[in-house]
């Protein structure tokens, strides 16, 4: 169900900036707004929709997210349709807001997706293979995310960017049916009270008070903006200056994707005598290079090798992430810690992604696209340098492990 969930998502994300702008008519500031709520939302909502989930059971959680995803990418493509041209109106500030709606109302169901299947993998794997049960689950994520924006290339270039919307809802919908066909409740065994939302509430009152933490998670919403740039400055960057027609959805989903799918398992094998500070530091260093990459010559082959190269620093930073949130968290609330790792991406994607748009939108009006590279450029190194002194000011010798 995550790699059709994945699918549908990158689908209609590698396609969003593009078809906000040139099928509905928002400049590149609009679309990133609307792009940040979205994607924003998407990543934060599982902080709270988890407690739903937990609540009601995965099965009816899977068949509240798969509906309402489905209805959703229906409504967010059929805004760009002729057959429903007269439903919205013609006023752009109308369309805007319903525009914006649309896309809260999927974020929505959105945010039960990750608690539901990472919940369902741990329960239902042994604790001696849960490791590798969710390696699957991130290869599988992966996996959604190369052939789906390979699927939009094909449907925008045959019937248009609105077209991928129904792509992503049928494939939402296919995923319901399964869901009610197939999915069997999981239960755990030896469960305690839930947590309640207003719970939840509290504990996010807690994190955001842990300053150490909450410092971690900014410097890694750097990290991540100059990943989201991948799917606002790219898309546009080919449309208009190398070629409109070129397929840079499957250039993003081989180079980035599909990098992960070839290299994870040697990277890890050849980084695993690292220690977590370097690692994370080596994985930052390399990542930025994407847009070192990118602006020596902007150019498809150097934007492949760009987005290959932020693959690679993430499959080396990212493991240690997931066991340094473990490691900094005050005894018994590890569980709660981890439910918050996702806040540095949804930070990036509501700052970022308005940034990016702006940024993208000012450079092509000045006749000076090279102010985009010198931008991102500049994220990354701050990004990595923060990350530097981050290690050396707050890693103990038992996080170097």
């Amino acid at each position: 169900m995550e790699l059709f969930e994945r699918l549908a998502y990158y689908a209609q994300q590698i396609v969003f900036m593009v078809y906000m702008r040139d099928t509905l008519g928002f400049d590149e500031v609009q679309a990133g707004t609307l792009n940040g709520v979205f994607g924003g939302l998407i990543y934060l909502l599982p902080i709270l929709c988890g407690t739903l989930a937990d609540s009601w059971g995965f099965r009816r959680a899977f068949n509240v997210a798969f509906s309402v995803l489905a209805l959703g990418y229906f409504l967010i493509g059929s805004v760009g349709m002729s057959a429903f041209s007269g439903l919205y109106g013609e006023s752009m500030s109308s369309r805007y807001w319903i525009m914006m709606a649309f896309l809260i109302l999927t974020a929505f169901g959105g945010g039960f997706i990750k608690p539901s299947v990472l919940g369902t993998v741990a329960v239902t794997s042994k604790e001696e293979v849960k490791s590798l049960g969710f390696a699957v689950y991130y290869w599988i994520v992966n996996i959604g995310a190369m052939i789906g924006p390979v699927i939009a290339y094909f449907v925008r270039d045959h019937v248009g960017h609105a077209y991928v919307y129904l792509v992503s809802s049928a494939s939402c919908l296919a995923m319901l049916i399964v869901n009610l066909c197939l999915y069997k409740e999981v239960r755990i065994a030896s469960a305690g009270p839930r947590e309640s939302l207003a719970s939840r509430l509290k504990n996010l009152g807690i994190v955001l008070a842990n300053f150490k933490f909450m410092l971690f998670l900014l410097i890694y919403s750097l990290y991540w903006i100059i990943f989201w740039q991948e799917f606002i400055i790219v898309p546009y960057y080919v449309t208009d200056f190398i070629d409109k027609d070129y397929p840079y959805e499957i250039v993003q989903s081989v180079s980035g994707a599909g990098a992960i799918i070839l290299l994870q398992i040697p990277l890890s094998i050849l980084t695993k005598r690292l220690s977590t500070p370097k690692s994370i530091v080596l994985g930052f260093w390399i990542s930025s290079l994407i847009w070192v990459i990118i602006g020596l010559y902007p150019s498809i082959p150097t934007i492949i090798a760009g987005i290959v190269a932020f693959a690679i620093g993430e499959m080396i930073q990212a493991p240690r992430y997931y066991g340094y949130i473990s490691k900094i968290a005050p005894p018994g609330q590890q569980g709660m810690y981890q439910g918050f790792a996702f806040l540095p991406i949804a930070i990036a994607r509501f700052a970022g992604d308005p940034a990016g748009g702006w940024l993208y939108k000012t450079a092509k009006e000045q006749g000076t696209p090279e102010i985009i590279w010198y931008a991102m450029i500049a994220t990354g190194v701050v990004a990595a340098l923060l990350m530097w002194g981050y290690t050396l000011l707050f890693f103990r010798d038992d996080d170097a492990a």
